[in-house]
């Protein structure tokens, strides 16, 4: 199927997919885990055994230190949930974005495949994208990707709104698999999976990231409309 969107070096991009047939795409905390480090080191030209460094007796926190080669997108903010991912990248050299998320999609499919015993595809077809061609759009996606969690523990969050606004900020704390924590100034192995630097710097602290996710958990979904229309229907929570 073809994508309506040519990706261009110097550009931003909201990149979301999910799974074939709406299907959980990952089991447990080593899919999450084995996904996460894809994402560091599929980010390069170098080619890359897991199942040699595994066999080595490397580490999860080794492997966030194995060289790459030259990196081939910039990752600005990710979340990834049971049945879907999303992805803000910048398209750092041409064509980057699209041999990335081939070699993450390829990498990660074959591993699970086999982990799980199952054999297909593991996707719903080729990835989503969206250009994030106004500054307003961009921050906003900041926002909407880190937010993706609330969908686990309250389902109908953005047509009803937050009953506990605490409880929500807890349970995003506390959600390992998003970028939430470095926006917070947590350190992690998994940080070296982003840089910030290409982006704008809309939160230079990690109030104003609180403050920017404050104003979107009590939002409404008219407000939401007026940034951009809905055009990830499936692909939240």
């Amino acid at each position: 199927m073809a994508r309506n969107i040519n990706f261009a070096p110097g550009e931003f991009y909201h990149i979301y997919n999910r799974g074939t047939d709406l299907r959980t795409i990952f089991l447990d905390e080593h899919d999450y885990k084995r996904f996460l480090v894809l994402m560091y080191l599929c980010n390069g030209g170098s080619s890359i055994d897991l199942r040699e460094h595994f066999s080595a007796g490397k580490t999860f926190s080794d492997l966030f230190s194995l060289k790459r080669g030259e990196k081939l997108v910039d990752i600005g903010a990710y979340c990834l949930m049971p049945n879907h991912l999303h992805l803000l990248m910048f398209e750092s050299v041409d064509n980057g974005i699209s041999l990335f998320m081939q070699k993450l999609s390829t990498g990660y499919t074959m591993y699970f495949n086999k982990k799980h015993k199952r054999s297909g595809s593991l996707f719903q077809g080729r990835f989503k994208a969206q250009h994030a061609d106004n500054d307003v759009y961009l921050k906003y996606l900041f926002s909407y990707i880190h937010l993706n969690p609330v969908k686990l523990v309250e389902p109908e969050w953005k047509e009803k709104g937050v009953s506990d606004v605490e409880k929500i900020k807890k349970y995003l704390e506390e959600y390992p698999y998003s970028s939430y924590h470095e926006f917070m100034g947590k350190k992690r192995f998994e940080t070296k999976i982003l840089n910030q630097s290409v982006f704008p710097e809309y939160f230079e602290t990690k109030v104003l990231f609180e403050s920017c996710l404050d104003d979107w958990i009590t939002y409404s979904q008219e407000q939401a409309t007026k940034v951009q229309p809905s055009l990830y229907e499936g692909y939240e929570g």
